[in-house]
């Protein structure tokens, strides 16, 4: 898809359709049909706000057709954004992807739109957003669909600049705003490309070959570990989990050295990499365990926002860490009961084999700790219990670094991708004790969430978050530019916040 600026009005530009965004605000919806002159678009658009049906609520988007004499493009949009106190970002984001969906509904190959004043944003922000719910509201994956006739995607959009500024910037600001949501956004696909990815196509060697991919194309630093090396470097965490496995375990560490001092004390990015989770011996049931093909979405974040800051050239350190297992049954697999020691000698009774995840990620935090790192966050599709506290809504935030858990929440806030911090009191703790050894790996019914970050705490010594975005992750149903499967969160969330730390 290719995006453009071009000076001109809705009439000339040459385009399948033009959308227009329209607040829930009558003076607005008047001041664009006076916009469209004499002319059967005018005309049209009076009879729907007439009779009330056009309102400019969120859900409303309806498609005029002008005559060949009125205008180049075969159709106009207006597309609905709701109550004009309550627009944001986020609404933008919403009704270029409704506008954008539509356009390619109707087989249209290019849309040209109006960038929406936004109170407080400039018109950059906004092309940002616009682009952001475009470029991610078409996203589909439907690589394994049989088609009997040609696809027709939307391959142009033009931002049109009417004789006006584009509010409030200048086109070399929104060229600017456009091509750094376009590289974020593609990070963000190719996130949910690799959670989509069935699990017969993809194995822990399949993660690591993603991450070599990233590194090849940008120049990164990419270390390897095979079961050879994870033994000899103790990772016993991702040893017991892939052991009811045929296929090998691997450890990545992916480096991007972007900081004019390369000895700067980097954000280190960890993710849990379970390409498919069975429960193991603690089997989870039938109904939806088809989902876990993206049990790696944290893996999946932590590549995607390194290709992100790689191709931003942002000028900051970032370590990408990924423990990569397939958690499965066998007759050589970890039973509940078994013990483990880590490298820092703490030892963990597995209780419970389907809290795998806290058992791999124990080795990448373990092994964090020799980069000193200035920060260090984990992402984590770890557990039901912050679904059920959360719901899909938002992510679970926990840890002891509360000064980037502050940049976290506004970057959050700015994304739309919401994080919410949850306790990680002392008093937890005592649900994690075992009878025979250190702590175990499960901390009964209560506070599930928690119990788990209190587990991973216990492999710290530095700043360091939790992300829990099992609820997050996936979507089960299609909203807008979410998409049902694989939603790649957290790649906008993580790189908006390297961009201010780049800043500070």
């Amino acid at each position: 898809m290719k995006f453009s600026i071009q000076k001109t009005d809705w009439k000339r530009v040459r385009t399948t359709a033009v959308a227009f965004f329209q607040p829930e605000d009558r003076r607005a919806l008047q001041a664009t049909i006076k916009h469209f002159g004499r002319t059967s678009v005018a005309t049209a658009a009076e009879a729907l706000l007439a009779t009330g049906d056009m309102a400019g609520k969120a859900e409303e988007t309806f498609v005029i057709y002008p005559r060949k004499s009125e205008a180049a493009a075969k159709r106009i949009l207006l597309v609905g954004m709701g109550k004009k106190d309550k627009l944001s970002l986020e609404i933008v984001r919403r009704a270029a992807s409704r506008a954008a969906k539509k356009a390619e509904g109707t087989k249209s190959r290019s849309l040209a739109i109006y960038l929406p004043e936004i109170k407080g944003h400039s018109g950059a922000e906004v092309a940002y957003a616009a682009v952001e719910g475009i470029k991610l509201g078409l996203y589909k994956y439907d690589k394994f669909f049989k088609r009997e006739e040609p696809k027709v995607s939307l391959e142009n959009v033009t931002v049109l600049e009417d004789g006006t500024s584009l509010a409030g910037s200048s086109a070399e600001e929104v060229n600017a705003a456009i091509a750094e949501a376009e590289t974020v956004c593609n990070a963000v696909i190719f996130a949910r490309e690799m959670e989509n990815e069935p699990s017969n196509n993809k194995y822990p060697e399949t993660l690591a070959n993603w991450a070599k991919q990233v590194a090849s194309e940008n120049g990164l630093k990419i270390t390897v570990f095979g079961p050879k090396e994870l033994l000899a470097n103790k990772m016993v965490g991702i040893i017991s989990v892939n052991q009811g496995s045929v296929k090998e375990a691997r450890f990545v560490a992916l480096e991007y050295l972007g900081a004019p001092k390369k000895d700067a004390a980097p954000i280190v990015l960890v993710g849990k990499g379970i390409t498919f989770d069975t429960g193991g011996i603690s089997l989870k049931p039938g109904a939806g365990m088809a989902d876990m093909k993206s049990d790696m979405s944290g893996a999946a974040t932590v590549i995607a926002t390194l290709k992100a800051a790689s191709d931003l050239k942002l000028p900051v350190n970032v370590i990408g860490l990924i423990s990569c297992a397939e958690n499965m049954p066998s007759g050589s697999a970890t039973r509940p009961g078994d013990v483990i020691t880590y490298a820092n000698g703490l030892s963990v009774e597995i209780d419970n084999t389907d809290a795998e995840g806290r058992l791999v990620l124990a080795d990448a935090l373990i092994w964090a700790s020799r980069y000193k790192p200035k920060s260090v966050i984990d992402l984590a599709t770890l557990t039901g219990a912050c679904v059920v506290a959360l719901g899909h809504v938002t992510t679970g935030m926990m840890g002891n670094d509360t000064s980037m858990m502050e940049r976290l929440k506004r970057s959050g806030d700015s994304t739309y991708e919401r994080v919410c911090e949850l306790p990680i009191y002392d008093e937890y703790d005592e649900l994690i004790k075992s009878d025979v050894a250190d702590i175990k790996n499960v901390g009964g019914r209560w506070a599930g969430a928690i119990t788990a970050a209190m587990f991973l705490k216990r492999f710290t010594d530095y700043p360091w978050i939790h992300l829990d975005i099992a609820g997050t992750a996936r979507s089960e149903s299609a909203s807008d530019y979410i998409p049902k499967g694989g939603t790649g969160v957290a790649v906008r969330l993580l790189t908006h916040m390297l961009k201010e730390e780049a800043n500070a």
